[in-house]
């Protein structure tokens, strides 16, 4: 429960980091450095539990594989999601982001063959509404978006991250150095994307610390948390529960760290959003016993 606890209140943060660190940085630029120090991360605590052969060995036989899951994240993911924070305020991008596992469940369908339950259309129904009331902040009748392009980009990356965790159900890499082949791979595809759109000139180093502080703890130490965690309890869902106190944390944060006013519509919008994914999740955890 600690373990979950700390990588709850790292990913709480993230939006505040994204929020700060995207004055300075655009998002390309932000996924080359937050890459970088990932992988550097990643690389060293693979080295650090004797399992740097087997990563080499790991990396010459899966090569093809480790391209393609670098491709998806965290290349496309980042890339998507941060462009959707730049368009909106963090609160939102982050709020409409946790809606990805309501698209799980229903590419899970052709793909895995699985059945939707009335929960999870219940689930779908509530998160969505949730997503609208937030992206027209509150004005339904008007159906008058606020960013439709940042509301796009959002909506992707929870398309992207879901389509991940489906595929990595076959993924036989072990799980750290499946993770930290994912970020060598990536890094010549970010590098190779900001050298062809400009973006290796112009650096304005304020958002250094930012994207470092990314780097390590969203994309490296939570991971490592989150995944010692789920390995150690007996109760697994009682740690996952653990995930809908990040939003809450990651508002007050925003507000007292980022100075982003939190607006009533996005409160409004996510509690439909974490009522949806709070019924969903103990439909399921029913339906298993």
């Amino acid at each position: 429960m600690m373990l979950g606890l700390g990588a709850v209140l790292l990913w709480s943060t993230v939006a505040t980091a994204f929020s700060i660190s995207l004055q300075y940085f655009s998002p390309t630029q932000l996924l080359v450095v937050a890459n970088v120090v990932s992988l550097i991360f990643l690389v060293t605590l693979v080295f650090l539990n004797g399992e740097f052969k087997q990563l080499i060995k790991v990396a010459k036989t899966s090569y093809k594989s480790s391209f393609f899951f670098a491709a998806i994240n965290p290349f496309a993911y980042y890339l998507i999601l941060l462009q959707a924070y730049k368009l909106l305020p963090a609160q939102e991008a982050q709020a409409i982001n946790y809606t990805w596992a309501i698209v799980l469940s229903f590419m899970a369908v052709p793909i895995l063959k699985q059945r939707l339950q009335a929960a999870d259309f219940f689930a779908a129904i509530a998160c969505y509404f949730g997503v609208l009331y937030i992206a027209t902040r509150g004005q339904l009748g008007a159906l008058e978006f606020s960013n439709i392009a940042g509301v796009s980009f959002a909506l992707l990356s929870t398309v992207i991250w879901a389509s991940y965790w489906l595929f990595t159900i076959k993924d036989t890499r072990p799980s750290l150095i499946g993770i930290t082949l994912n970020f060598a791979f990536a890094l010549p595809l970010i590098l190779l994307f900001a050298g062809l759109t400009g973006e290796l000139a112009h650096w304005d180093y304020r958002g250094i610390w930012g994207a470092v502080y990314i780097g390590l703890f969203e994309m490296g130490l939570s991971f490592v948390l989150w995944n010692k965690a789920m390995k150690l309890t007996t109760h697994a869902g009682q740690v996952a529960n653990l995930i809908f106190l990040s939003p809450m944390l990651s508002m007050i944060w925003l507000a007292h760290i980022a100075n982003e006013p939190i607006l009533r519509s996005t409160i409004v919008g996510l509690a439909f959003i974490l009522t949806g994914l709070f019924v969903q999740n103990t439909f399921k955890k029913l339906s298993t016993k």
